[in-house]
């Protein structure tokens, strides 16, 4: 088993095909196939299944690629601090949910590097490919909140990734609207008050759950909900309709402008104001990054000037 193969197995895995992974490494397609056999021969499992539709990780080839991108990434860590390669550029992503302290903080990190040697990448992205893209190594750190109502099920799902979860910060639930919204003069707002204004959500897609929504309170039942895809089209669904989300009540005007404000929310009978508990999450048994540490550390200062 070396890691050449591991590298090949790894470029047919994120192709899905011998043909398009044999012209990307520059190898004939026969050679690709006899040194994947080989590999699988090695570990004992067969890692691909060839199907009409391409070529697929087994069940088992699956659980094999994902400690392979983790070996890989370490290797190159490894080349890039000691191998003299100048031509390699060294790579940093995040993923994250739709928080703007997330893309301040990488903003802050980027301009500490020169972009012509590092490769950066930010992916705000449903909850469940926070999780996923951390677990395939696609991003080193990913960004998310947990609550009493959703931790069984993330840290299920965090076990079972092999993955860990780093608390930044503790907050309550705040009512995040547009400085024009009849209610943004008010000290404190109540879902009753909310009953006449749509209620903003993140599509969550396919994985769409309760356990899964970005917002708080996600388990209730609200009478108008307009589901966006992306931080731009909520902030203008905000200004166009008096649409509101429930988020931790940190936002940061740099990026989304002046024109917006958060009203902390009214508990009621039925509705306590529950904790949100915003965190990291990274590899197990993985050492972090230079990048990875400067940009947990933007995070840290923003959280704490806020």
């Amino acid at each position: 088993m070396t890691l050449q193969q591991i590298f090949y197995a790894l470029t047919v895995a994120r192709t899905g095909s011998m043909n398009k992974a044999a012209g990307e490494l520059f190898i004939t397609q026969p050679t690709l196939t006899s040194a994947i056999k080989e590999l699988e021969k090695d570990a004992g499992v067969t890692i691909f299944s060839r199907t009409k539709r391409g070529v697929v990780p087994t069940k088992d080839g699956e659980e094999f690629l994902t400690y392979a991108r983790q070996l890989y990434q370490q290797y190159e860590l490894l080349r890039e601090k000691y191998g003299g390669d100048g031509n390699v550029k060294r790579k940093f992503g995040v993923s994250t949910q739709h928080y703007s302290f997330a893309v301040k903080a990488f903003v802050e990190t980027v301009k500490k590097y020169d972009t012509l040697n590092y490769e950066f990448a930010i992916r705000e992205v449903k909850t469940h490919e926070v999780i996923s893209d951390v677990a395939n190594l696609r991003s080193e750190i990913g960004i998310l909140y947990m609550s009493d109502f959703n931790r069984k099920v993330i840290e299920k799902m965090l076990k079972e990734n092999e993955l860990e979860f780093h608390k930044l910060i503790e907050c309550s639930a705040y009512v995040y609207l547009w400085k024009g919204h009849p209610l943004a003069g008010e000290k404190s707002i109540s879902l009753s008050m909310l009953e006449g204004f749509p209620c903003l959500s993140f599509e969550q897609g396919e994985q769409s759950s309760f356990y899964f929504a970005e917002e708080i309170l996600s388990y209730n039942e609200y009478p108008r909900v307009i589901r966006a895809c992306d931080r731009a089209t909520m902030l203008n669904l905000m200004v166009g309709l008096n649409g509101y989300t429930l988020c931790s009540g940190i936002i940061c005007s740099e990026l989304n402008g002046s024109d917006y404000t958060v009203v902390p929310f009214e508990p009621d009978d039925e509705n306590e104001n529950p904790v949100m508990e915003i965190g990291y999450i990274t590899k197990k048994h993985t050492a972090p990054s230079e990048i990875a540490r400067v940009y947990i550390d933007e995070v840290k200062k923003y959280l704490e000037s806020e």
